[in-house]
């Protein structure tokens, strides 16, 4: 009796174990069939990246009255602390455009500043019937901002220097001023000396396309047929367009005073490309090309 029981539990354990095992292979194909398969990374294609394409350089604007002001305060600045910049001038090469109001308060009176050489000007002519429009522009050749140090003229760079003044270079607009005159004056104001100006620079043996050698641009202004002439309103405008060149020392503005409590007069060298003159709305009335 004892032996068929041991007999049966035997087999009681053993078919237990069998279903076990079963059971036990059961569940790792479920979890086999569940698991994610991975793709072959030998066989998957490999993503070449992108070549970064460069960015153009971004052409420069050119330089405008008010930027013009700004460099030339600059200059001033550190003419006056005797300090000599030592990086490259970052104006050297520039095109520039710079657009001056003139005429603002009326025709020029002869022997009045407004008509002295390098500032432009307009009059009655021809008996009223139109108006004159000029610039002679200043012989700087051998003015004191011109020479080289030791009072030697630059003639081994330059043979010839033409100069125009930059009036009122406290105001970058280039629109006639509309702060009003003290109304209690009793005499008309005197016009500030000239402070900033733009020398046009010929080299010693170079071309001599749009030297002026003291000829005035000068242009007439007439009516139209069946109309009168009358008086601006907003005056007019004189536009130099040209490339800094810079004086010999690598500077682009060149600054000299008198004095320490004087404000100092400062020039840019420059390659006079264009002179023109517009009405005060931006039209063209004539021009000058170098070229």
């Amino acid at each position: 009796m004892s032996r068929y029981v041991s007999m049966s539990r035997r087999r009681s354990i053993l078919a237990a174990a069998l279903v076990s095992a079963a059971s036990l292979a059961l569940v790792q194909c479920d979890r086999a069939a569940d698991a994610p398969t991975t793709p072959d990374t030998a066989d998957a294609p490999v993503a070449i990246p992108e070549k970064a394409t460069p960015l153009a350089p971004q052409p420069q604007t050119a330089l405008g009255r008010g930027d013009l002001i700004s460099a030339a305060a600059q200059a001033a600045s550190a003419y006056a602390e005797g300090r000599t910049p030592t990086t490259a001038d970052p104006l050297i090469g520039r095109s520039f455009t710079v657009r001056m109001p003139f005429g603002c308060s009326g025709p020029a009176i002869p022997g009045a500043a407004e008509g002295e050489p390098g500032v432009a000007r307009w009059s009655p002519a021809d008996d009223n019937r139109a108006i004159q429009l000029s610039l002679t522009p200043g012989d700087w050749t051998d003015s004191a901002l011109i020479a080289a140090p030791l009072g030697a003229r630059e003639a081994e760079t330059w043979e010839a220097v033409e100069g125009f003044w930059v009036p009122r270079p406290w105001m970058a607009a280039e629109t006639c001023p509309s702060a009003p005159t003290d109304p209690l004056l009793t005499v008309e104001p005197a016009v500030s000396p000239q402070t900033l100006g733009i020398a046009a620079v010929f080299e010693a043996g170079g071309s001599r396309v749009g030297r002026r050698n003291g000829r005035a641009y000068a242009f007439s202004v007439r009516p139209a047929a069946g109309q009168t002439l009358s008086p601006p309103v907003g005056g007019y405008r004189l536009v130099l367009q040209g490339r800094i060149v810079g004086f010999p020392g690598g500077r682009a503005i060149r600054c000299k005073a008198s004095g320490p409590d004087q404000r100092p007069v400062c020039v840019a060298a420059a390659r006079m490309d264009r002179v023109a003159f517009e009405d005060a709305a931006g039209a063209v009335l004539t021009e000058w090309r170098a070229g």
